[in-house]
């Protein structure tokens, strides 16, 4: 096995792109960012490739196992056409023994073998973050009903938007929904505002749900940063907005929309299936420790 870490991130798009888009809807956060720092239009915060660890796995039939780690984000692998390689991913953890790894996310298998591996080459503990199943959808479902007026949020938003978007981050990433910092800038969100990428629901003129279509890839847009506040929940503004943005993917040419869930969140997980999203893998976010 060859190991080979790349410091050019325009030749790791060269020789990574088509094998990682040999399961594009799986690979959208690999996919998205090796996408993102090929074009280098954004290299706000971990978004400078300059700062990234990008490695890949051969053998004389060629790549076997794709690594980018985007810090402070955890490692994001994918194994070839999802045929898990155990030399490859020895091969990969031998390498990494120096490098600072916080965590794992990719599809389960593979997420499973590589933290029982690492762990016991270093000698450290992991803990699972996140049990996620990811989603695509081709066709939105027609008898979704039609809740409000889907319009793209605009900077008459930041009255609101700050406070949504650090509680959306407060549950979905930061896995406490108790502990949310309050803004005190605004120029991160007035950029997120920026990209027109963000849709706002309203119902008779008041904002009520949030979603975004945050990563357009060549045929496949992902959908994320959904967000609804609690007193607006159940009452199915959530599903009339994320069927809404879907269906505005497709009208642009998307070919499929993608997301992730969280397994341990039964209600959106049915919510977007009834939408006409349905599973296409597992994945783990696991925690090195």
């Amino acid at each position: 096995m060859k190991y080979r870490l790349y410091k050019d991130i325009h030749t790791f798009y060269n020789d990574t792109y088509d094998i990682l888009m040999r399961h594009e809807a799986q690979n959208l956060i690999p996919l998205g960012n090796v996408i993102l720092g090929n074009e280098g239009k954004d290299k706000r915060d971990w978004r400078d490739p300059a700062n990234w660890l990008m490695a890949t796995v051969s053998d004389e039939a060629g790549i076997r196992l794709t690594a980018i780690m985007t810090p402070p984000h955890n490692l994001t692998l994918y194994a070839t056409d999802n045929v898990l390689n155990e030399e490859a991913i020895s091969c990969l953890i031998a390498e990494l023994a120096e490098q600072e790894v916080p965590g794992v996310m990719t599809e389960k298998t593979l997420a499973e073998y590589f933290a029982d591996a690492y762990s016991a080459r270093k000698g450290i503990s992991f803990t699972t973050s996140m049990n996620q199943r990811i989603f695509e959808l081709t066709t939105v479902k027609p008898d979704i009903p039609k809740l409000g007026t889907l319009r793209l949020l605009t900077e008459k938003d930041m009255s609101f938007f700050p406070y949504w978007a650090e509680a959306f981050y407060a549950a979905a990433v930061r896995y406490d929904a108790k502990e949310m910092s309050i803004p005190q800038e605004a120029e991160r969100f007035l950029f997120t505002i920026a990209t027109e990428k963000i849709y706002v629901l309203e119902d008779d003129g008041v904002p009520v749900s949030i979603a975004g279509l945050v990563r357009e890839m060549p045929t496949s847009a992902g959908v994320a940063m959904v967000y609804t506040p609690p007193y607006n929940r159940g009452k199915g503004y959530a599903t009339s907005c994320v069927a809404g943005i879907s269906q505005i993917a497709l009208d642009k040419g998307f070919l499929r929309c993608v997301l992730y869930t969280d397994l341990a969140n039964p209600t959106s997980n049915s919510i977007y299936q009834k939408i006409g999203y349905r599973p296409i893998c597992d994945s783990l976010e696991i925690k090195f420790e």
